[in-house]
């Protein structure tokens, strides 16, 4: 129902009774009154127990709240007083003034943050290529598209706070400055190939001495180049020239394999040749001594019995002379006859003295 409707039905019985009461005349009325009664608001009158209620709750809501901070594990507190550094805090629950008397940081010292240069990543879309980090220059007045990712974390939070505004960004054009002078001495060939894991050392270095310089409070852990290729203008060239090389390579290997194989066999036989001729100097060596000897020996029995030994040797000799001959050895005996002859071998007889 409206409002207007629950006043109307009261309305004429007020009107009757005010117009009866000024005897219909109409000149009694008052001022209009209106159609709904409103609440009135009193206001409580100030006490002083009420001020220090106030500065209680103050103290509640804004004092006691700033005046306690807590410390994370992989965190360290910073605290400054009037806006200059005060001392730093261990992980745990801490007191400090509060603001505007004292301020609190709390840095995540432990935690490894990356930055990528040449290129952008995000949670869910393509990769962004930013062309204008990734080409450099190389030595040999080439171009080579080079993308890397820089891991770092925080070495000194009070440095890291009141030395360096925009880290990341700080991060980004140290990594950009130290990779271009180092590419720009490299050759385009060892930038592609061989050359990286020198690359990325020397980059570690150079680029955290840089940050030490600048007193920055960063510590690079890795330095991992993503990507290095020539750009695409010159991709299709490029892979013609990596291909002249492999075939180049592939050439000089098999050269050096047959070069490998051939060696050692030619050395292998020349040590043989040199080992039958040692062995035949050997042979000719001992045999010759062994004649030697047995001449000698022979010539101590000569010595001994002449006449004996010639006949020895005479006989030896005749039969090697004649192997296949009936042998029959006549002497002369001194004042007697013949004797009969008598056989005593196959090949020979022996008799008397010749």
């Amino acid at each position: 129902m409206p409002w207007d409707d629950l006043h109307e039905s009261k309305e004429p019985k007020d009107r009757f009774k005010n117009r009866g009461g000024q005897g219909g005349g109409g000149q009694g009325e008052g001022p209009p009154q209106p159609p709904f009664n409103i609440p009135q608001i009193k206001i409580p009158q100030f006490k002083p127990s009420m001020l220090w209620g106030i500065i209680l709750l103050l103290l509640v809501v804004w004092i006691i709240p700033g005046t306690f901070y807590f410390v994370e594990p992989d965190e360290e507190g910073v605290v400054t007083r009037f806006g200059k550094f005060d001392r730093t805090n261990s992980p745990g629950l801490h007191f400090k003034y509060p603001s505007p008397i004292e301020h609190a940081a709390t840095p995540k010292i432990t935690q490894v943050r990356r930055a990528e240069i040449g290129f952008r990543t995000a949670q869910g879309r393509p990769t962004q290529r930013v062309p204008a980090e990734s080409l450099m220059l190389t030595g040999d007045q080439n171009i080579v598209d080079m993308n890397l990712v820089v891991q770092y974390r925080i070495m000194d939070s009070v440095q890291y706070l009141f030395n360096v505004r925009r880290p990341h960004k700080l991060i980004r054009d140290s990594a950009e400055t130290v990779i271009r002078g180092i590419t720009g001495s490299k050759k385009i060939d060892e930038a592609l190939t061989t050359g990286k894991a020198e690359i990325q050392v020397l980059a570690k270095d150079q680029m955290q001495a840089l940050l030490d310089k600048y007193k920055s409070g960063l510590q690079v852990v890795t330095i991992q180049l993503q990507n290095v290729h020539p750009p695409e203008q010159v991709a299709d060239s490029f892979k013609d020239v990596v291909r002249a090389r492999e075939d180049k390579e592939r050439m000089i290997n098999e050269a050096q394999g047959y070069r490998n194989a051939v060696i050692p066999e030619a050395r292998g036989q020349a040590a043989q040749i040199v080992r039958v001729a040692e062995g035949y100097r050997e042979e000719k060596i001992k045999k010759a001594e062994g004649d030697a000897k047995r001449f000698l020996q022979q010539y101590g029995e000569y010595k001994k019995a002449p006449d004996i030994t010639r006949k020895r040797i005479y006989l030896e000799t005749m039969e090697k002379i004649l192997p296949d001959i009936n042998k029959v050895i006549m002497g002369n005996k001194k004042g007697g006859n013949v004797l009969p002859i008598l056989p005593l071998g196959k090949n020979s007889i022996l008799g008397g003295n010749k």
